[in-house]
């Protein structure tokens, strides 16, 4: 059975491509909070995807603070969903965590996460998986009852899960190239140095199928479906 994501779109770029292209099988309807639309339901969808975004979460934004009014009305009905970069932030944002800018300083290229727990829809698993990242905030103090699934020692909690709530800070949409152009449009503030570093990672091992994989059984577990096991 095909599942039914609504897209919350989290900025005015044009990502919901991207998206379709990650999970190809699912069927998708976007909502464009950025520009106040929100669903009036939980239920209008299987699950939910929340982007990225040039924002953070802590900015003084309307549109920001009912989204994450949004995040924890989908808690509260246990309505299932995974947060990409931005909206991982917005867990630990929205649900009694803390974000804000690591003290590691920006995250761009291809990036390894170990997994530290292995969750029963992490099928096939993997003892590592990598991502394209670009952020410079973080969740750096996760909310009560988050299980840290993965993480690295530039960002611990690299992928989280909160009952019905998964987030990851790296992007499994991104290809490397749209990495590589936006490490190089924000070249002056992260610095000649690390963007060279991290365009030597580019062609490093990324697992954007599998986290794929891990998301749709994520889905399925909590809509009530049958976990693909392959």
């Amino acid at each position: 059975m095909s599942l039914r994501l609504g897209l919350l779109k989290c900025d005015p770029r044009p990502v919901e491509a991207m998206y379709a292209a990650w999970l190809p099988d699912a069927g998708w309807t976007v909502y464009d909070v950025f520009s106040g639309q929100l669903p009036a339901s939980p239920s209008e969808c299987d699950g939910w995807v929340g982007t990225g975004s040039r924002f953070s979460v802590y900015d003084d934004e309307a549109w920001i603070r009912n989204y994450a009014q949004l995040v924890r009305d989908l808690h509260a009905a246990q309505a299932p969903f995974a947060g990409v970069c931005f909206s991982h932030q917005m867990l630990g944002h929205a649900l009694g965590g803390r974000t804000a800018k690591s003290p590691n300083g920006w995250c761009t290229g291809v990036h390894q996460f170990d997994v530290w727990e292995t969750a029963d829809w992490m099928v096939p698993p993997l003892a590592r998986f990598g991502l394209v990242m670009s952020c410079q905030d973080q969740v750096l103090e996760p909310p009560p009852g988050t299980r840290v699934l993965a993480g690295n020692d530039q960002c611990p909690a690299g992928m989280i899960q909160i009952g019905s709530m998964l987030g990851m800070q790296g992007h499994p949409e991104f290809t490397p190239e749209y990495g590589e152009s936006l490490m190089l449009a924000r070249r002056e503030v992260i610095g000649e140095e690390r963007v060279r570093a991290a365009q030597a990672t580019l062609r490093d091992p990324r697992h954007a199928a599998e986290v794929g994989g891990w998301v749709r059984n994520f889905f399925r577990v909590h809509s009530g479906q049958e976990m693909d096991r392959k």
